[in-house]
């Protein structure tokens, strides 16, 4: 298979997929989405020799910070194919029969920290950054991007981390129950191979049966995902998701009082 936005290697029972647009933080666009679904899709076809899935970022200054800008047009609306790309890739993560392992790699932001949070395990360098910009840059992830979170950080941590659009540390992250450890940069590759083979020893027939089990008990997110999708779509739309990205492209502070009157 042949790629121009990621990476995608099948080794010793792992597929790995980098997301290789290190010039722009390797943000997504639609085609980088498209190219992760159809590796994903791959790796799950070749069951039960795949075994586990890495999902990762080129460099070490970025996992994902989300939608390229570059993929607005001339509205300054990203199309509505990054929203379904977007969902397809996340609703692959999710069923896909193998177990998929983030490995963050430096910030994980936006749609791109969506991406790290639906994956089945986070292994994080010291040096990663996690958070969510939506309310700040006119956007929003009302799926498993809030939905979810909330399983894993609890509903006052998510809250926090979704209204203040904060950024959190690798060892933050941690603490809340984000990722499942933390590893010097340098290790990190080291770390990820070793929890591979670990899982890659184990029943695959119990392990895809386990994850089944533990997306079942999400279920409801993809509902949620799919109607958060539409209210994206037309926010996005709307003059006060205007104002959220044209101060975020122009790096100047958003102004929303006149959406308070």
């Amino acid at each position: 298979m042949e790629f121009e936005d990621i990476l995608y290697e099948k080794r010793d029972g792992v597929a790995k997929i980098s997301i290789n647009r290190p010039k722009v933080y390797n943000a997504f666009r639609i085609k980088t989405l498209a190219e992760i679904s159809d590796a994903l899709t791959d790796a799950d076809e070749n069951y039960p020799s795949i075994g586990v899935v890495v999902l990762t970022g080129v460099g070490d200054k970025s996992f994902c910070t989300g939608g390229d800008a570059g993929e607005k047009g001339a509205a300054h609306v990203y199309p509505r194919g990054m929203i379904m790309m977007h969902a397809r890739a996340i609703d692959l993560i999710r069923k896909i029969q193998q177990p998929v392992i983030a490995a963050v790699n430096g910030y994980a932001l936006g749609g791109g920290h969506v991406l790290q949070t639906v994956c089945d395990l986070t292994i994080a360098s010291e040096t990663a950054v996690f958070g969510q910009t939506g309310p700040r840059s006119g956007s929003f992830d009302a799926g498993y991007g809030a939905g979810y979170i909330a399983r894993l950080v609890g509903e006052k941590k998510a809250r926090e981390i979704w209204y203040l659009c904060q950024k959190y540390s690798a060892q933050e992250a941690l603490g809340m129950g984000l990722v499942n450890k933390v590893v010097p940069a340098d290790k990190l590759e080291e770390e990820v191979a070793d929890w591979c083979k670990v899982i890659m020893d184990k029943s695959p027939t119990a392990i895809r049966c386990l994850k089944a089990s533990f997306n079942a008990q999400a279920g409801s997110c993809m509902g949620n995902a799919l109607l958060g999708d539409e209210m994206a779509w037309g926010f996005w739309n709307s003059e006060e998701a205007f104002e959220g990205r044209n101060a975020f492209d122009g790096r100047r502070t958003a102004d929303f009082s006149k959406f308070r009157k």
